[in-house]
């Protein structure tokens, strides 16, 4: 529960991470297994700087004495405290710095499963490595900044290889967004293009009304297709200010069928962006979203990733 210990250990799997990803696909198991490790240590490191309690299992009562300095009272030893995992780890600490942090939920899945997989079954999926790789780099980058650590002391030999590998993921990102925008153009004039102009205004109106199991949405004109669209997130109410802070999660346009999330979604500028709003635009409606299962002991479902669920 040292966070400087932790910044040691992440540092430490890091570097032979990046030093099995240098070698080729042979210790590519090695490397997404690592990194996996790196991101879950520094993840905690930063939650053990707020409180050492933010990294412990919250049901088990031995591990919150300890965390509050009050071990003498615990019945097992610090050795045998429970931690969260890396999905928990990120889950809090993206609450916390919000859109500080590139990486959403459902973008750590793919690193998640290929370090469970390595983990648990020597298995991972060879093709995604250098996405999954590259979605670890990127989410540590802001942690560096919060931690007040060098990034030329933690990546050490290894910067350029980092610098490499985030600018070739920004050009692949800004490529699949543009590929989906073509695509949401195409099926937007496919299904609307016949229509005269008074038609076409009845029909979106009727075709883009708020979907009916949304949780947490507002609206906001689609980017491809320029029609009422909506943006999910997750909302945290400020009972002093009485404003919402809105942190988007997908977007979904009705009419044209764009959907865009994560990496994606930031690239569209403002959209992507936390926003505050009045209690009185929020929308609250029932929802339970089927769960999305990984190879994770602590997940928990990620409420806001609704892509398929209409």
């Amino acid at each position: 529960m040292d966070a400087e210990r932790l910044q040691v250990s992440s540092q430490r799997w890091m570097a032979a991470a990046l030093a099995a990803f240098s070698h080729g696909s042979e210790s590519y198991d090695f490397a997404v297994h690592h990194a996996g490790i790196a991101a879950e240590h520094l993840l905690k490191a930063f939650l053990v700087s707020l409180h050492p309690s933010l990294v412990v299992e919250g049901k088990d009562f031995d591990s919150l004495l300890h965390a509050a300095g009050q071990g003498g009272h615990a019945s097992a030893p610090i050795t045998k405290i429970k931690t969260i995992g890396l999905v928990e780890a990120h889950s809090r600490t993206y609450r916390i710095l919000r859109n500080k942090i590139p990486i959403s939920q459902q973008d750590l899945l793919p690193l998640a499963n290929a370090r469970n997989g390595v983990a648990h079954s020597g298995l991972h999926e060879v093709t995604d490595v250098r996405t999954v790789f590259t979605t670890c780099l990127r989410l540590l980058d802001p942690l560096l900044v919060e931690l007040n650590i060098s990034p030329a002391a933690y990546w050490g030999p290894y910067q350029d290889l980092h610098d490499e590998l985030i600018r070739e993921r920004i050009q692949d990102t800004t490529l699949q967004l543009q590929q989906k925008l073509a695509q949401a153009r195409t099926t937007f004039e496919h299904r609307f293009g016949h229509l005269g102009p008074q038609e076409r205004i009845a029909v979106l109106a009727a075709a883009t009304r708020r979907p009916a199991r949304a949780r947490d949405c507002v609206e906001k004109p689609c980017p491809a297709c320029h029609s009422r669209a909506w943006l999910h997130g997750t909302t945290m109410l400020n009972e002093e200010t009485k404003l919402a802070r809105f942190t988007p999660g997908t977007f979904w346009c009705l009419a044209c069928d764009l959907q865009v999330q994560g990496e994606e979604l930031q690239e569209l500028g403002d959209l992507g962006k936390e926003t505050l709003v009045e209690t009185n635009r929020r929308v609250f409606l029932d929802f339970e979203p089927e769960t999305q299962k990984i190879p994770e002991e602590d997940w928990e479902p990620d409420e806001d990733f609704l892509r398929g669920r209409y």
